[in-house]
């Protein structure tokens, strides 16, 4: 894993947290207060985006992470190479960054192997003092996905 600060980020891994930020605004967190956006990317270079919706039944909450890739999903893109989060509660959140959670790492491993990429995965705390990137096999090592159930991929490909 890298730490980088803003200042150092290459201009694509800039515009797709700036994309999370922009989703980030939108997400609707009445419970924990805590908002996240995402965005990705896809091999064509566009970028879909998502925000965290929680429900008073908390187990039919969704992820920004996840609502981006299947916003890509929706849109026919199934070929992501990155993603970005950004994420803070009621205060800036000026410490480490937030990672995915355990349900959200299944989602972007399981798109890595559709896309036949080792995502890269960028996550920023709100101020943007602390970026980290990292291959998604880096965040869930020994991931276990599709190929491990013998799925041929290439079917879903679009």
């Amino acid at each position: 894993m890298q730490m980088k600060l803003a200042k150092k980020l290459k201009p694509e891994e800039k515009l797709l947290l700036d994309a999370a930020e922009l989703a980030m605004r939108k997400a609707y967190n009445p419970y924990s207060k805590f908002s996240v956006g995402s965005s990705v990317l896809t091999k064509d270079g566009t970028i879909f985006t998502g925000a965290n919706v929680e429900n008073a039944s908390y187990g039919n909450t969704i992820c920004a992470e996840r609502a981006a890739i299947f916003n890509a999903n929706a849109a026919g893109h199934r070929d992501i190479v990155a993603l970005a989060t950004i994420a803070g509660g009621t205060k800036p959140n000026t410490g480490m960054p937030s990672f995915s959670c355990g349900a959200c790492r299944q989602a972007e491993f399981e798109v890595s192997q559709l896309s036949g990429v080792d995502i890269r995965i960028i996550t920023s705390n709100t101020d943007r003092s602390k970026v980290s990137i990292m291959k998604i096999s880096e965040l869930l090592p020994f991931g276990f996905g599709p190929k491990d159930l013998h799925v041929d991929l290439n079917k879903f490909k679009r």
